[in-house]
């Protein structure tokens, strides 16, 4: 199977990346279903990374349905150390605005329906990994070096609240967030970045923010010119895209631009250790069936 180093999870409009050469698209195979879509295994700034659109050419999942456990475990088959995803946010303070990137270094759980896609344990071995700081400091840092390449305005932290979806939220909703101090609001990194820690992969958001959810009370007017209507500027499906498709170039060169920093950079933080004190079944009493599906995130940890 090809080997890729760095991974990335490309969200709503962020369907490819056009620089990558020496492409193979790759079917994995993972005991946890298929993924999203195939992988796009290519050199991007003399790197091998394998690429995975979110919810699958064509937009074909929602936030729920998405198969979180199959896209992370078929990066950790295809040998990725280190994720970098990219994801359109609402912003719950004045602040963010957008056309605006966030690198948030926390998450908030609101999510309800994905308790069976929030960890690959279970099923007679259990691990407890640490999850105080959910977002790969390193990782953060390379993302937030790179978007100095481009002509963007640029936040280093937040938090990041991830809700169900699909709906957005209501007023009541939005209000309650933002009195919360929470910074932005997306549906779908929250269980990425817990699957990646599991698996001993660095993890990092860049996200880019469209609108303003639906809080702001007085009339806003979005970079494309074109104001947004109602009483409450409330977001629609149609912001949001009409706004990212025109920060997409941004995006791309940010990824472009980490990419290359991370290149030669070894790994110094914790993320690759996740699991040392993690797992709390004694190997010996691992069932031989979840030892097998989870072989690729426990084959270093049987006996450490």
């Amino acid at each position: 199977m090809a080997n890729a180093k760095i991974g990335i999870i490309g969200g709503s409009g962020l369907y490819q990346m056009p620089e990558l050469t020496e492409v193979d698209e790759i079917a994995v195979e993972t005991p946890f279903g298929d993924p999203s879509d195939k992988f796009i295994v290519g050199t991007l700034e003399g790197e091998r990374v394998a690429f995975l659109p979110r919810h699958g050419r064509g937009h074909r999942f929602t936030p729920t349905e998405l198969p979180f456990r199959a896209n992370i475990y078929g990066m950790k088959l295809l040998g990725v150390e280190r994720i970098l995803s990219a994801s359109a946010v609402g912003s719950l303070q004045e602040q963010y605005a957008p056309m605006d990137m966030v690198i948030p270094d926390q998450f908030f759980d609101r999510t309800r329906a994905r308790a069976h896609e929030s960890t690959f344990f279970g099923s007679g071995i259990v691990a407890h990994v640490a999850f105080a700081h959910p977002v790969c400091n390193d990782l953060g840092n390379a993302l937030a070096e790179a978007c100095k390449s481009v002509d963007v305005k640029t936040h280093r932290g937040g938090t990041y609240l991830c809700m169900e979806g699909p709906a957005f939220s209501t007023v009541a909703e939005s209000n309650v967030y933002r009195s919360w101090g929470m910074d932005i609001i997306g549906m779908t990194n929250l269980q990425e970045a817990k699957l990646a820690r599991e698996a001993e992969i660095c993890y990092a958001t860049l996200a880019l923010v469209t609108d303003y959810d639906c809080w702001m009370s007085e009339s806003i007017k979005y970079p494309n010119g074109v104001a947004a209507n109602g009483v409450n500027s409330e977001v629609s499906a149609k912001t949001v895209v009409e706004v990212l498709m025109q920060n997409v170039e941004n995006a791309q060169s940010v990824i472009r631009g980490a990419v290359k920093l991370l290149a030669d950079r070894p790994r110094t933080c914790e993320c690759g250790s996740a699991l040392k004190d993690a797992i709390m079944t004694d190997p010996s009493a691992w069932p031989e069936e979840t030892a097998k599906r989870l072989a690729a995130i426990l084959s270093s940890r049987r006996h450490g």
